[in-house]
């Protein structure tokens, strides 16, 4: 079976990052991918979405250094289902794509070093999944 994700768009916002009890770094940001289509009117219309991107450990710390908002990347990964209990007592469930191999697209020609252009990006990194123990559960011990 196969349960595979590629996206490509734009970050919208700077990617959250965090340190878990154990050490193990999680980044969490939003990607926007756009659609274009035709109406039936013959006019033009484009439909975003938004996605939830969640990364682990080594790839976490790449994203920290370079990746930031409205920034065109390559997504791949996994689709992830979640539920938990909030602390208002109801259920609430979360859709994740869980990231194990990101690239920047994106050529920026500024003295600002925060925007890497391709050549100077780090190659991307796979990581492995991570282990059920790593993963907080429950409402209260989300990351975000």
């Amino acid at each position: 079976m196969i349960n595979k994700v590629t996206l490509i768009g734009n970050l919208g916002a700077d990617p959250e990052v965090r340190r878990l009890e154990g050490g193990v770094t999680v980044a969490r940001f939003s990607l926007a991918t756009h659609e274009n289509y035709q109406d039936k009117e013959g006019n033009w219309q484009t439909l975003t979405e938004w996605h939830n991107v969640v990364a682990w450990r080594g790839l976490a710390e790449r994203i920290e250094r370079s990746l930031r908002k409205g920034m065109l990347v390559y997504v791949e990964g996994k689709i992830s289902y979640r539920k938990y209990t909030g602390q208002d007592g109801l259920e609430r469930y979360v859709t994740d794509i869980v990231a194990n191999n990101i690239r920047i697209l994106e050529r920026r020609e500024s003295a600002d070093s925060r925007f890497p252009s391709l050549e100077s990006a780090p190659p991307s990194v796979q990581v492995p999944p991570p282990t059920s123990a790593e993963i907080p559960q429950g409402g209260d011990d989300l990351p975000f």
